[in-house]
Parts: C-alpha cells; structure tokens; sequence
C-alpha cells in the first residue's frame, strides 16, 4: 500500500475539491480504488500506480478550480478520462478569462480542451467548421463568441439560421403559419440567445434587426456584411445550400457553421452539404475545420455513454458489412 500526503489547506480548495456530500471524491475514489481522507492535509491511500493518477487527477482539479472553473461530475469524469490518456497537462489550458457573461452573470468558459481550441479557431478564423456529437457545445459556445464580437463592436449583427429539416418530420404537417411552422427549428438558437442577453434584451435587438434568427432558405441572394453568422445543424443542408450560405460572406463578417455528421436527417445521407464541405474546404488559409470527440460532451453523463455506445454499435455493423 502507498500513501500520498497533498498539502492543503484551503477550505475553499478543499471544499471545491471534495464537491456537495464529498460526489467529486468519491468519484475519484471510485475510479481509482483508492481511500482519500483529509488528515493533515489531503491523504491518499491505495496501491502506487492507481495513487499516482489520482494524485494527477486531485491536482489538475485543483488548478481548474483556482483558475475559476465549477467542479461538476462532468469535470470530474473529464479529467480522469484525460489523466488516463496522459493528457493531464493539457488542463492547464482552460485556465484564464471566459468568453462573456450571461444575462445572469454567469460566465461562460470552454469546458474542456477541445472547446479552448474550438474557441480559440473561431477567434483566428473567419470560417470554422465545428463537427461533433451534441453535447459538445458547438452552437453554444459559438452564440457565446458572436455575443462577445457584438459587445466589442467588431460586428454589427448577429445572424443564426438553420435548415428546416429535422428528424424525418415534414413542415406541411406543422400548425400555423410559414413563422410558426420554421420557430420550433430555430428554438435552440432563441434560447440561447435569451440567455445571453435577457429576453427584453433580446426581444429589442429582433426589433432592431440586430439580431436575426431565420431559416437557412431566407439567406439566399443577401450579402452579409459586419456580421457574425452562425448556421446551426449543417448536417442536414445539401450541397447546394450550404455553398450558398458560404458565399453569402460580407466584409468584415465571420462565419461559424455547426453539425454532427452522425445525426442527418436528409433522405439521402451522403449528400450532406457539411460532409462534402469538410472535404472541399481543407487546407484553405483562414478556414478551421474543429472536430470535437465524446470526451467534449459536457452534458449529462448518459450523453457521453450513449454516444460511445452507438459509436460501437455502428463499427460492429460495419465490420459485418
């Protein structure tokens, strides 16, 4: 047996460290089999590779703490996934400032690594490519610096579209008017844009034309200028449309383009606009193309294990191909 002695003392540290009815150490706990008891100062006990990793695991956490980061259980699990990889240095990464503040006063900030450099490809880039699974952040974070390059007055507008093919589902068949039936597509981008900004907020900058939220067909023929442009769930464009879209780009605009190439919902997947445009666009200056993985996915661990599973159920289906 091998026991560790971390020197802290802290109760703020401490407290972020252990988390309400101590969750985040008895996670660590649970997934390295160790015991962590605070005995003078945070005592570790177990056997020595397995006490070396969550040693690893108790000081990366403890840095994101003091950099500002809330300690959840989707940290937790996050960094005992990256602590396994070797990649715990990485960490030190997601210290600093964060993107902007909510309505609330909540301060949004990447989560992970892949979504520091996602943000970061979108800060050097005009064009970003975000391709991932959902839960990865892509639409948020990318709302998140719109609203940043807002405030900083180096856009004018901000304009968020979709295309308005969702899941099998047929526009026809929705109620009310041609606003009514596209609105339940473009709600993701409300919401978020409600959190940002308030909704009186909000509500105003719609008014103005500050603000735009339309389907992807509404871009055709306009020439966005000072704008930063978001077009969401790209996966389910075709070819045609999504080269529109990109040719819409104005001076002094940025563009943003977001989708899992896992979740298309067109008759005929392989004529996805984004899966063609990842191919056609690499290696052109100035365009990123950011690929998240399930180690990004911040929300509810069943997301991430969901993911996984289908990840595996896919490839079982394609080696029996």
């Amino acid at each position: 047996m091998t026991e560790k002695i971390l020197d802290i003392d802290n109760k703020d540290d401490l407290s972020a460290l252990f988390g309400q009815f101590d969750s985040n150490i008895r996670r660590i706990e649970n997934e390295y089999g160790v015991k962590i008891v605070v005995r003078d100062g945070v005592k570790i006990i177990g056997n020595e590779p397995l006490v070396s990793a969550a040693v690893k695991a108790v000081n990366a956490l403890l840095n994101m703490s003091r950099s500002g980061q809330p300690l959840s259980d989707q940290t937790v699990r996050y960094v005992t996934s990256m602590v396994a990889d070797g990649a715990e240095e990485q960490l030190a990464e997601l210290g600093g400032d964060g993107v902007c503040l909510t309505a609330s006063g909540k301060i949004v900030r990447p989560r992970t690594v892949g979504q520091k450099h996602y943000l970061n490809a979108i800060k050097n880039n005009t064009i970003v490519l975000g391709i991932g699974p959902a839960g990865t952040g892509k639409t948020y974070l990318a709302v998140a610096m719109a609203v940043k390059a807002f405030r900083e007055r180096k856009v004018k507008k901000i304009i968020l579209t979709r295309p308005a093919v969702e899941a099998g589902e047929k526009l026809g068949f929705l109620p009310g008017d041609m606003q009514d039936k596209v609105d339940p597509y473009l709600r993701p981008l409300y919401d978020a844009l409600f959190d940002m900004f308030g909704a009186d907020r909000f509500a105003q900058y719609m008014e103005k034309g500050i603000i735009e939220v339309a389907p992807l067909a509404y871009m055709r023929g306009r020439t966005l200028d000072e704008a930063f442009i978001i077009l969401d769930e790209a996966q389910n464009t075709t070819s045609e449309q999504i080269k529109m879209f990109l040719t819409r780009l104005g001076n002094e605009s940025r563009m943003v383009i977001t989708g899992d190439i896992t979740q298309i919902d067109l008759p005929d997947a392989r004529k996805s606009g984004l899966v063609e445009a990842v191919n056609v666009l690499k290696g052109i200056d100035d365009i990123n193309i950011h690929r998240f993985t399930e180690k990004d996915v911040v929300r509810h661990k069943l997301v991430q294990d969901i993911i996984k599973a289908y990840e595996k159920f896919n490839e079982g289906r394609r080696n029996h191909a």
